[in-house]
């Protein structure tokens, strides 16, 4: 049987740490889980990344940009066409301060 990366105490520590509470089944599982993951690093690990340049982002750089133009041009009569009150081209609520 392989030796484990992560021990079951690890996984009660972390676990408590995000205020989680498991069963010993559930935490033998995510004990399991947690080793399957280690394990997928280590192969990760592994590769040669020599010849790869390195890089701070892997996506497109920026928040895309769109022209800022009014799309939604203000028609008081019909954005207060269903108010149950208004008043010289306002809403008029209830007053709650005195």
């Amino acid at each position: 049987m392989a030796v484990s990366k992560i021990s079951l105490e690890q996984v009660r520590h972390v676990a408590q740490l995000a205020r989680l509470e498991f069963s010993d089944a559930e935490l033998e599982r995510l004990r399991a889980d947690m080793d399957r993951m280690l394990e997928y690093v280590d192969q990760l690990s592994a590769l040669d990344t020599a010849a790869v340049e390195p890089t701070t982002q892997v996506g497109e750089s920026g928040t895309p940009m769109r022209p800022d133009v009014v799309t939604n041009h203000p028609a008081p009569e019909e954005m207060l066409a269903n108010a149950p009150a208004r008043e010289r081209g306002y809403f008029k609520v209830p007053k709650i301060i005195e």
